[in-house]
């Protein structure tokens, strides 16, 4: 039988295991409310820009230059993958990671071996990650969530933009979780750059736009405002995600705390039971070896 002492002493550890992962889940639980009100309150906002973008620029025609939807051989691609400051949140970063991880391999194998694959990670666990797998890095944002903003979000963008822009890169993809609810989260890979023009069936034909000043004006101001929203949109969809996973995995840790707790008060009594059975042995064998005597 285990050691009484040993097993109080857990006993008493696990319970203040248990005090903290609840109240990790309540800090999880507030947060996950603010983050969601802002993610539900994005996602109109944010498709409506994307269609928009998707019919102007179907209906360019090359009319118009667009310097964000210029297709170039993908020689340089950057992924730009989004995770948590912090842990104990379950399998939120690292199913981010294996994404990631498979989405080279799948179709960026050559650049990563020529050394043209380039990382921009946000959060500090994705920063974490690949510098220590020796990745290229573009490492000024990765601590974004410590004040996360559209204008923090936006520093970040823009430096994407501009280094598509300028051929730093060809093809630019995000790798995020999708918010969907407390319980789940959905990995997405979407490309950002080049801006893709909507498909026959995404574009909305009928739609017929009327521009002031100019076409080209409202398209130069319109496309990069989009490309931020999208960008912002990502951060937040992972930010709330985070907060549902962590708030789960708390749940998850602190009911598996509750049933450990059991086993172990019931472990301590039969120890005790088991200890005082002993005892009553030993008297009774002492009594009836003074009266044998």
């Amino acid at each position: 039988m285990a050691n009484l002492k040993e097993v109080k002493n857990r006993i008493v550890s696990v319970t203040s295991t248990q005090q903290i992962t609840s109240a990790m889940k309540m800090v999880a639980a507030a947060k996950l409310r603010r983050a969601q009100d802002r993610i539900i309150q994005m996602r109109p906002y944010s498709q409506k820009m994307t269609g928009i973008l998707q019919n102007v620029s179907a209906g360019l025609d090359g009319s118009i230059e667009n310097v964000f939807g210029e297709i170039r051989e993908e020689n340089k691609v950057l992924l730009v993958v989004v995770t948590s400051d912090r842990g104990l949140c379950g399998g939120f970063n690292s199913n981010v990671f294996k994404t990631t991880e498979a989405l080279i391999e799948e179709k960026y194998s050559y650049q990563k071996k020529s050394g043209d694959l380039y990382i921009l990670p946000i959060g500090k666990r994705s920063f974490e990650y690949f510098k220590k797998r020796k990745f290229q890095l573009v490492d000024d944002y990765y601590e974004m969530f410590g004040n996360l903003s559209f204008d923090e979000a936006k520093i970040a963008a823009n430096a994407v933009m501009n280094g598509f822009v300028n051929g730093d890169w060809d093809k630019v993809e995000l790798v995020y979780n999708e918010f969907k609810n407390v319980a789940t989260q959905i990995l997405r890979t979407e490309q950002f750059l080049p801006v893709e023009a909507g498909t026959s069936d995404e574009v909305d034909s009928s739609t017929d736009y009327i521009y002031e000043p100019t076409a080209e004006n409202v398209v130069q101001e319109m496309i990069p405002k989009s490309l931020r929203i999208q960008f912002y949109k990502a951060v937040l969809e992972s930010n709330a995600s985070e907060h549902g996973a962590r708030m789960t995995a708390m749940d998850q840790a602190t009911d598996n705390a509750e049933d450990l707790i059991k086993e172990l008060k019931l472990t301590y009594n039969r120890s005790r039971q088991a200890a005082i059975t002993k005892e009553i042995l030993e008297i009774v064998g002492g009594a009836e070896a003074l009266a044998e005597g």
